[in-house]
């Protein structure tokens, strides 16, 4: 399969943080909102929302409105493949 490298680019930038990098694998094992993501990772919302940004730019997930939530999803056929190569 071949990827675009300036979007592997961006994905693999975004991935390098370790606590976007654990958001990610949180979501790609459980889709959730800010709020679940806060009480798993221990980090204030704020940091939470700066990281979500930075991964939903990057093109590796997207969101969706629930209500009053906003549930984040990780689609990226890149970010996934690379997460199963990690073990994850």
């Amino acid at each position: 399969m071949k990827y675009d490298i300036e979007k592997v680019s961006k994905i693999l930038k975004a991935l390098s943080h370790p606590d976007r990098l654990k958001i990610v694998i949180g979501l790609y094992h459980d889709e959730c909102n800010v709020t679940a993501c806060q009480k798993k990772m221990q980090l204030p919302q704020s940091t939470i929302s700066q990281h979500l940004r930075t991964i939903k730019e990057a093109g590796i997930c997207v969101s969706r409105r629930e209500g009053n939530n906003v549930c984040y999803k990780v689609v990226d056929e890149f970010a996934i493949e690379f997460l199963k190569m990690i073990g994850e």
